[in-house]
C-alpha cells in the first residue's frame, strides 16, 4: 500500500488559532464565575486543549483528559466506543466543557457525553473544533463550534492517521 500524503489544507494555523480566540471569548462569558473542568478528548484533543487553556482569562478552570476509541488504527469508525481512561477528577456537581477535535458520526461523543452525564456533572457541554456535516449520524449538540469541513480524511494539530500527522500546525487532506 503506497504511503499516504498530505493533500489540501483546509486550515493554516492563524484560521485556527482565530477561531480558538472568539471561541475562548464565549467560554469566559458563559462560565463566569462558574468553575470550569475542561475534558480534552485524547489525543485529537492535545493540541487544541493546550491553546484555547492559555486563551481563557477565565481563572477557576481545572484541565482533565479522557480517552475513548472506535477508530484504533483505521480510517472509518468501528461503531463501537472504548472508554480507555477516565478522567481523575470527580465531576459531581461540576461544569465539564468536553474538547474534541474532529465530530464526523457523533456516536463517540453522543456515548461520551451520556457517560459523563451519569456520573453527576451539574453540566456537560461540547467543544468540537471541526464537524463534519455530511458524516453525522447522531446529532449532538455542540456548544462552541470551530469549523464545518467536508468529509475527508483530515490530519494535522492533533489528529493523526496510524498516530502521525499530529504535529503539523494545520489541519489539511491526507490523500490516500
Amino acid at each position: 500500500m503506497p504511503e499516504p500524503t498530505i493533500g489540501k489544507v483546509l486550515l493554516s494555523q492563524d484560521d485556527i488559532r482565530s477561531r480558538l480566540l472568539e471561541l475562548a471569548a464565549d467560554i469566559d462569558t458563559d462560565y463566569a464565575g462558574r468553575d470550569l473542568i475542561l475534558l480534552g478528548v485524547l489525543k485529537g484533543a492535545m493540541m487544541i486543549m493546550a491553546d484555547l487553556a492559555r486563551m481563557l482569562s477565565h481563572e477557576r478552570v481545572e484541565i482533565d483528559w479522557t480517552t475513548v476509541s472506535s477508530y484504533g488504527d483505521s480510517r472509518t469508525s468501528s461503531g463501537v466506543v472504548r472508554m480507555l481512561r477516565e478522567p481523575d477528577l470527580d465531576l459531581s456537581g461540576r461544569n465539564v466543557l468536553v474538547v474534541d477535535d474532529v465530530t464526523d458520526s457523533g456516536l463517540t461523543l453522543s456515548w461520551l457525553v451520556s457517560h459523563l452525564g451519569s456520573r453527576g456533572a451539574a453540566s456537560v457541554e461540547v467543544l468540537s473544533l471541526l464537524r463534519k456535516p455530511d458524516l453525522v449520524k447522531v446529532e449532538v449538540p455542540l456548544r462552541y463550534l470551530g469549523f464545518d469541513v467536508p468529509p475527508d480524511f483530515i490530519v494535522g494539530y492533533g489528529m493523526d492517521y496510524a498516530q502521525r500527522y499530529r504535529n503539523l500546525p494545520y489541519i489539511a487532506v491526507l490523500n490516500f
